[in-house]
Protein backbone atom coordinates (compact mmCIF):
# COMPACT_ATOMS: atom_id res chain seq x y z
CA UNK A 1 0.00 0.00 0.00
CA UNK A 2 1.57 3.16 -1.33
CA UNK A 3 -0.19 5.58 1.23
CA UNK A 4 -2.71 4.37 3.78
CA UNK A 5 -6.53 5.27 1.76
CA UNK A 6 -6.63 8.14 4.77
CA UNK A 7 -3.52 9.83 4.25
CA UNK A 8 -3.35 13.18 5.48
CA UNK A 9 -1.49 13.94 1.87
CA UNK A 10 -5.05 13.32 0.18
CA UNK A 11 -5.80 17.23 1.26
CA UNK A 12 -3.31 18.00 -1.52
CA UNK A 13 -6.08 17.20 -4.09
CA UNK A 14 -8.73 19.61 -2.40
CA UNK A 15 -7.41 22.70 -4.48
CA UNK A 16 -7.80 20.92 -7.87
CA UNK A 17 -10.95 20.34 -9.86
CA UNK A 18 -13.63 18.34 -9.23
CA UNK A 19 -13.06 16.28 -12.45
CA UNK A 20 -9.32 16.05 -11.36
CA UNK A 21 -10.19 14.83 -8.44
CA UNK A 22 -12.10 12.17 -9.17
CA UNK A 23 -9.67 11.12 -12.05
CA UNK A 24 -6.31 10.90 -9.37
CA UNK A 25 -9.30 9.01 -6.46
CA UNK A 26 -9.45 6.35 -9.27
CA UNK A 27 -5.85 6.04 -9.82
CA UNK A 28 -4.71 6.20 -6.50
CA UNK A 29 -6.88 3.42 -5.35
CA UNK A 30 -6.25 0.78 -8.38
CA UNK A 31 -2.20 1.92 -7.37
CA UNK A 32 -2.88 1.34 -3.41
CA UNK A 33 -4.46 -1.73 -3.93
CA UNK A 34 -1.92 -3.53 -6.42
CA UNK A 35 1.29 -2.34 -3.76
CA UNK A 36 -0.56 -3.86 -1.20
CA UNK A 37 -0.05 -7.27 -2.22
CA UNK A 38 2.94 -7.29 -4.84
CA UNK A 39 6.27 -7.19 -3.63
CA UNK A 40 7.66 -6.33 -7.04
CA UNK A 41 5.40 -4.66 -8.66
CA UNK A 42 8.10 -2.84 -10.93
CA UNK A 43 10.24 -6.18 -11.35
CA UNK A 44 9.96 -7.41 -15.09
CA UNK A 45 10.04 -10.74 -13.47
CA UNK A 46 6.62 -10.00 -11.52
CA UNK A 47 3.48 -12.01 -12.29
CA UNK A 48 1.21 -9.72 -11.14
CA UNK A 49 -1.20 -7.99 -13.99
CA UNK A 50 -2.91 -5.06 -13.31
CA UNK A 51 -6.47 -4.87 -11.31
CA UNK A 52 -9.60 -4.08 -13.07
CA UNK A 53 -12.43 -3.20 -11.66
CA UNK A 54 -15.13 -4.90 -12.91
CA UNK A 55 -18.41 -4.94 -10.27
CA UNK A 56 -19.68 -3.67 -7.06
CA UNK A 57 -22.01 -5.76 -4.32
CA UNK A 58 -21.50 -8.83 -2.68
CA UNK A 59 -20.55 -11.65 -5.24
CA UNK A 60 -21.71 -9.69 -8.18
CA UNK A 61 -25.34 -10.83 -7.70
CA UNK A 62 -26.74 -7.30 -7.93
CA UNK A 63 -25.49 -6.69 -11.61
CA UNK A 64 -25.63 -10.40 -12.63
CA UNK A 65 -22.14 -11.16 -12.23
CA UNK A 66 -22.35 -14.48 -10.84
CA UNK A 67 -23.98 -16.62 -13.13
CA UNK A 68 -20.94 -16.94 -15.62
CA UNK A 69 -19.54 -19.55 -17.63
CA UNK A 70 -16.77 -21.09 -19.95
CA UNK A 71 -16.77 -20.32 -23.50
CA UNK A 72 -16.33 -23.21 -26.45
CA UNK A 73 -16.53 -25.76 -23.57
CA UNK A 74 -19.63 -28.45 -23.65
CA UNK A 75 -20.37 -30.14 -20.47
CA UNK A 76 -22.05 -33.64 -20.12
CA UNK A 77 -24.16 -35.29 -17.43
CA UNK A 78 -27.70 -36.47 -17.56
CA UNK A 79 -30.31 -34.04 -18.50
CA UNK A 80 -33.25 -32.70 -16.60
CA UNK A 81 -34.02 -30.17 -19.28
CA UNK A 82 -34.24 -30.82 -22.91
CA UNK A 83 -32.04 -27.81 -24.97
CA UNK A 84 -34.49 -28.81 -28.05
CA UNK A 85 -37.22 -27.85 -26.14
CA UNK A 86 -36.09 -24.96 -23.62
CA UNK A 87 -34.32 -22.20 -25.00
CA UNK A 88 -33.62 -18.59 -24.03
CA UNK A 89 -31.91 -15.38 -25.96
CA UNK A 90 -28.50 -15.70 -23.68
CA UNK A 91 -26.25 -17.79 -21.35
CA UNK A 92 -27.41 -15.44 -17.98
CA UNK A 93 -30.97 -16.72 -18.43
CA UNK A 94 -30.25 -20.38 -18.97
CA UNK A 95 -27.85 -19.98 -15.73
CA UNK A 96 -30.66 -18.69 -14.13
CA UNK A 97 -32.80 -21.40 -14.57
CA UNK A 98 -30.26 -24.04 -13.45
CA UNK A 99 -29.63 -21.96 -10.26
CA UNK A 100 -33.69 -21.60 -9.77
CA UNK A 101 -33.46 -25.37 -9.39
CA UNK A 102 -31.02 -25.01 -7.06
CA UNK A 103 -32.60 -22.46 -4.44
CA UNK A 104 -33.64 -25.00 -1.61
CA UNK A 105 -32.30 -25.17 2.01
CA UNK A 106 -32.66 -29.12 1.91
CA UNK A 107 -28.96 -29.96 0.27
CA UNK A 108 -27.84 -31.13 -3.42
CA UNK A 109 -29.12 -29.46 -6.44
CA UNK A 110 -31.51 -30.61 -8.84
CA UNK A 111 -29.54 -28.86 -11.52
CA UNK A 112 -26.04 -28.05 -11.21
CA UNK A 113 -24.66 -27.43 -14.65
CA UNK A 114 -26.18 -25.60 -17.88
CA UNK A 115 -24.73 -25.43 -21.23
CA UNK A 116 -25.99 -22.95 -23.54
CA UNK A 117 -25.69 -22.95 -27.42
CA UNK A 118 -25.34 -18.58 -28.05
CA UNK A 119 -23.48 -18.32 -31.53
CA UNK A 120 -25.86 -18.01 -34.34
CA UNK A 121 -23.77 -18.99 -36.94
CA UNK A 122 -22.24 -21.83 -35.40
CA UNK A 123 -25.36 -22.60 -33.39
CA UNK A 124 -27.60 -22.50 -36.56
CA UNK A 125 -31.18 -24.42 -35.24
CA UNK A 126 -29.74 -25.02 -31.87
CA UNK A 127 -29.06 -21.48 -31.11
CA UNK A 128 -30.54 -20.94 -28.22
CA UNK A 129 -30.80 -24.16 -26.69
CA UNK A 130 -30.13 -24.42 -23.09
CA UNK A 131 -29.67 -28.12 -21.51
CA UNK A 132 -29.99 -28.62 -17.67
CA UNK A 133 -27.94 -31.29 -16.54
CA UNK A 134 -26.99 -32.83 -13.65
CA UNK A 135 -23.26 -34.45 -12.83
CA UNK A 136 -22.28 -37.47 -10.84
CA UNK A 137 -19.70 -35.68 -9.28
CA UNK A 138 -19.50 -31.87 -9.35
CA UNK A 139 -15.65 -31.46 -8.17
CA UNK A 140 -15.26 -33.32 -11.34
CA UNK A 141 -17.78 -32.88 -14.20
CA UNK A 142 -18.24 -34.57 -17.01
CA UNK A 143 -16.60 -32.95 -20.19
CA UNK A 144 -17.57 -33.92 -23.53
CA UNK A 145 -15.74 -31.04 -26.02
CA UNK A 146 -13.34 -28.35 -25.32
CA UNK A 147 -11.97 -25.67 -27.59
CA UNK A 148 -12.51 -22.93 -30.32
CA UNK A 149 -14.48 -25.11 -32.38
CA UNK A 150 -17.30 -25.91 -29.79
CA UNK A 151 -19.72 -23.56 -29.98
CA UNK A 152 -21.28 -24.19 -26.71
CA UNK A 153 -20.57 -22.03 -22.84
CA UNK A 154 -21.12 -24.03 -20.09
CA UNK A 155 -21.52 -23.55 -16.32
CA UNK A 156 -21.01 -25.23 -12.98
CA UNK A 157 -23.64 -24.32 -10.09
CA UNK A 158 -22.94 -25.97 -6.14
CA UNK A 159 -25.58 -25.86 -3.69
CA UNK A 160 -26.08 -26.16 -0.02
CA UNK A 161 -22.71 -28.53 1.61
CA UNK A 162 -21.56 -29.11 -2.08
CA UNK A 163 -18.54 -27.62 -3.94
CA UNK A 164 -15.96 -26.68 -0.50
CA UNK A 165 -12.46 -27.84 -0.99
CA UNK A 166 -9.63 -28.63 1.58
CA UNK A 167 -6.44 -26.06 1.82
CA UNK A 168 -4.34 -28.43 4.35
CA UNK A 169 -2.07 -27.32 6.30
CA UNK A 170 -0.17 -28.57 9.01
CA UNK A 171 -2.14 -26.01 11.65
CA UNK A 172 -5.43 -27.51 10.41
CA UNK A 173 -7.26 -27.69 6.96
CA UNK A 174 -8.98 -24.35 6.10
CA UNK A 175 -12.80 -25.89 4.04
CA UNK A 176 -13.59 -23.42 1.39
CA UNK A 177 -16.73 -22.45 -0.64
CA UNK A 178 -16.07 -22.31 -4.46
CA UNK A 179 -18.18 -20.34 -6.04
CA UNK A 180 -18.40 -21.33 -9.44
CA UNK A 181 -21.06 -19.59 -10.84
CA UNK A 182 -18.77 -16.01 -9.87
CA UNK A 183 -15.37 -17.04 -11.01
CA UNK A 184 -15.58 -20.19 -13.36
CA UNK A 185 -12.16 -20.13 -14.65
CA UNK A 186 -11.04 -19.78 -11.36
CA UNK A 187 -12.50 -22.72 -9.92
CA UNK A 188 -11.71 -24.74 -13.27
CA UNK A 189 -8.15 -24.11 -12.11
CA UNK A 190 -8.90 -25.54 -8.48
CA UNK A 191 -10.42 -28.26 -9.53
CA UNK A 192 -7.15 -29.23 -11.05
CA UNK A 193 -5.39 -28.88 -8.65
CA UNK A 194 -7.44 -31.50 -6.49
CA UNK A 195 -6.56 -34.26 -9.36
CA UNK A 196 -2.43 -33.31 -8.01
CA UNK A 197 -1.37 -35.90 -5.37
CA UNK A 198 0.61 -33.09 -4.10
CA UNK A 199 0.93 -29.41 -4.73
CA UNK A 200 4.84 -28.68 -4.12
CA UNK A 201 5.26 -25.07 -4.23
CA UNK A 202 2.12 -24.28 -3.26
CA UNK A 203 2.31 -22.23 0.46
CA UNK A 204 1.50 -19.17 2.60
CA UNK A 205 4.52 -17.08 3.02
CA UNK A 206 3.02 -13.47 4.67
CA UNK A 207 0.78 -13.31 7.38
CA UNK A 208 -0.48 -10.27 8.62
CA UNK A 209 -3.25 -9.85 11.83
CA UNK A 210 -5.86 -7.42 12.46
CA UNK A 211 -3.67 -5.52 14.71
CA UNK A 212 -5.40 -2.76 16.05
CA UNK A 213 -7.13 -1.89 12.96
CA UNK A 214 -10.25 -4.51 12.64
CA UNK A 215 -12.05 -6.28 15.69
CA UNK A 216 -12.64 -9.81 15.73
CA UNK A 217 -15.92 -9.86 13.37
CA UNK A 218 -13.39 -8.19 10.77
CA UNK A 219 -15.55 -4.64 11.14
CA UNK A 220 -13.22 -1.67 10.70
CA UNK A 221 -12.89 0.27 13.96
CA UNK A 222 -13.52 3.72 13.61
CA UNK A 223 -10.65 5.93 13.09
CA UNK A 224 -8.21 3.10 13.14
CA UNK A 225 -5.34 2.80 10.50
CA UNK A 226 -5.48 0.73 7.12
CA UNK A 227 -2.64 -1.24 7.95
CA UNK A 228 0.17 -2.50 8.74
CA UNK A 229 -0.56 -4.88 9.76
CA UNK A 230 -2.98 -5.42 7.12
CA UNK A 231 -5.40 -8.40 7.91
CA UNK A 232 -4.40 -11.34 5.79
CA UNK A 233 -2.34 -14.34 5.04
CA UNK A 234 -1.03 -14.46 1.36
CA UNK A 235 0.29 -17.28 -0.68
CA UNK A 236 0.77 -18.91 -3.92
CA UNK A 237 -1.38 -22.27 -5.31
CA UNK A 238 0.77 -23.46 -8.62
CA UNK A 239 2.10 -27.04 -8.50
CA UNK A 240 5.64 -27.08 -9.40
CA UNK A 241 6.56 -28.31 -13.03
CA UNK A 242 2.58 -27.71 -14.06
CA UNK A 243 2.32 -25.08 -16.49
CA UNK A 244 0.28 -21.62 -15.03
CA UNK A 245 -2.25 -20.38 -17.01
CA UNK A 246 -3.10 -16.60 -16.50
CA UNK A 247 -6.51 -16.57 -15.06
CA UNK A 248 -9.31 -14.06 -16.44
CA UNK A 249 -10.54 -11.17 -14.28
CA UNK A 250 -13.87 -12.86 -13.23
CA UNK A 251 -16.07 -11.42 -10.42
CA UNK A 252 -14.60 -8.42 -8.14
CA UNK A 253 -16.86 -7.84 -5.23
CA UNK A 254 -15.77 -5.99 -2.10
CA UNK A 255 -13.40 -8.04 0.07
CA UNK A 256 -15.13 -9.59 3.60
CA UNK A 257 -13.67 -11.56 6.31
CA UNK A 258 -12.83 -15.01 4.80
CA UNK A 259 -12.60 -13.99 0.89
CA UNK A 260 -10.06 -15.88 -0.77
CA UNK A 261 -9.02 -14.34 -4.25
CA UNK A 262 -6.32 -14.13 -6.31
CA UNK A 263 -3.52 -11.42 -6.46
CA UNK A 264 -3.92 -10.19 -10.67
CA UNK A 265 -4.47 -13.11 -12.72
CA UNK A 266 -2.95 -15.48 -9.67
CA UNK A 267 -1.22 -17.83 -8.86
CA UNK A 268 -0.59 -15.16 -6.05
CA UNK A 269 -3.89 -15.48 -3.88
CA UNK A 270 -4.88 -14.26 0.19
CA UNK A 271 -7.11 -14.99 2.77
CA UNK A 272 -8.88 -11.58 4.09
CA UNK A 273 -8.92 -11.85 7.87
CA UNK A 274 -11.16 -8.70 7.72
CA UNK A 275 -13.91 -6.49 5.56
CA UNK A 276 -11.78 -4.41 3.36
CA UNK A 277 -14.36 -1.86 1.56
CA UNK A 278 -11.02 0.43 1.19
CA UNK A 279 -10.04 -1.99 -1.20
CA UNK A 280 -13.14 -1.13 -3.16
CA UNK A 281 -13.70 -3.92 -6.02
CA UNK A 282 -10.02 -4.96 -7.30
CA UNK A 283 -9.62 -8.82 -7.02
CA UNK A 284 -11.31 -11.72 -8.43
CA UNK A 285 -12.84 -13.49 -5.34
CA UNK A 286 -13.43 -17.20 -6.11
CA UNK A 287 -14.07 -18.73 -3.04
CA UNK A 288 -14.77 -18.44 0.72
CA UNK A 289 -13.12 -19.86 3.96
CA UNK A 290 -16.30 -21.12 6.19
CA UNK A 291 -16.15 -19.29 9.44
CA UNK A 292 -16.09 -22.14 11.79
CA UNK A 293 -12.26 -22.49 9.74
CA UNK A 294 -11.22 -18.67 10.08
CA UNK A 295 -9.82 -19.63 13.60
CA UNK A 296 -7.07 -21.50 11.69
CA UNK A 297 -6.22 -18.77 9.33
CA UNK A 298 -6.04 -16.27 12.03
CA UNK A 299 -3.26 -19.14 13.73
CA UNK A 300 -1.37 -18.70 10.43
CA UNK A 301 -1.36 -15.10 11.11
CA UNK A 302 0.03 -14.93 14.80
CA UNK A 303 2.71 -17.40 13.43
CA UNK A 304 6.49 -15.98 13.57
CA UNK A 305 7.52 -13.08 10.98
CA UNK A 306 10.08 -11.18 9.74
CA UNK A 307 10.30 -7.92 8.36
CA UNK A 308 10.43 -6.43 4.79
CA UNK A 309 9.88 -3.96 2.70
CA UNK A 310 7.52 -3.96 -0.86
CA UNK A 311 7.75 -1.06 -2.90
CA UNK A 312 8.20 1.53 0.43
CA UNK A 313 5.19 -0.73 1.86
CA UNK A 314 6.63 -2.55 5.31
CA UNK A 315 5.08 -5.96 5.38
CA UNK A 316 5.23 -9.38 7.79
CA UNK A 317 7.02 -12.03 5.69
CA UNK A 318 6.49 -15.40 7.58
CA UNK A 319 10.16 -17.08 8.73
CA UNK A 320 9.09 -20.31 8.03
CA UNK A 321 6.43 -20.05 4.73
CA UNK A 322 3.57 -22.88 5.70
CA UNK A 323 3.28 -25.53 2.86
CA UNK A 324 -0.27 -26.30 1.89
CA UNK A 325 -2.68 -29.09 -0.07
CA UNK A 326 -5.85 -28.57 -1.96
CA UNK A 327 -7.82 -31.36 -0.85
CA UNK A 328 -11.18 -32.54 -2.01
CA UNK A 329 -13.55 -33.16 0.95
CA UNK A 330 -16.23 -36.22 1.25
CA UNK A 331 -19.44 -35.20 3.31
CA UNK A 332 -21.09 -37.00 6.16
CA UNK A 333 -24.73 -36.88 6.94
CA UNK A 334 -25.76 -34.46 9.27
CA UNK A 335 -24.41 -30.59 8.81
CA UNK A 336 -23.55 -30.75 5.00
CA UNK A 337 -20.99 -27.80 6.16
CA UNK A 338 -19.00 -28.99 8.81
CA UNK A 339 -19.38 -32.96 8.50
CA UNK A 340 -16.58 -32.88 6.05
CA UNK A 341 -13.71 -35.11 6.12
CA UNK A 342 -10.73 -35.08 3.28
CA UNK A 343 -10.49 -38.23 0.80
Amino acid sequence: MGRRPNDPEHSRFASLVLVLVALFSCVLVYAVVSTLLNPNVNSQASRFGSLEVVMSGDLGEKKGECCRGIENLELWGAAVKWGSEFKFKSSLECCQACKTMCSGNDGPCLCDTWVFCGNKEACGSRFGECWLKKQKDTLSPDQQDAGKSVSWTSGVIFGKGEGIVGMETEYGTLHIKLFPDCAPYSVAYILELLTLRHCAGCQIYRAESRGQSWDSEGNHIKDANYGPPFALIQGILEAQGTPFKKIPTEACPTIRRGSVAWIGFGPEFFISLANHEEWKNSYTVFGSVLPEDMEIAEKIAQLPTKSDIWNNINVSVLQKPVPLIMRRMKKNLGDLNTNLKSE
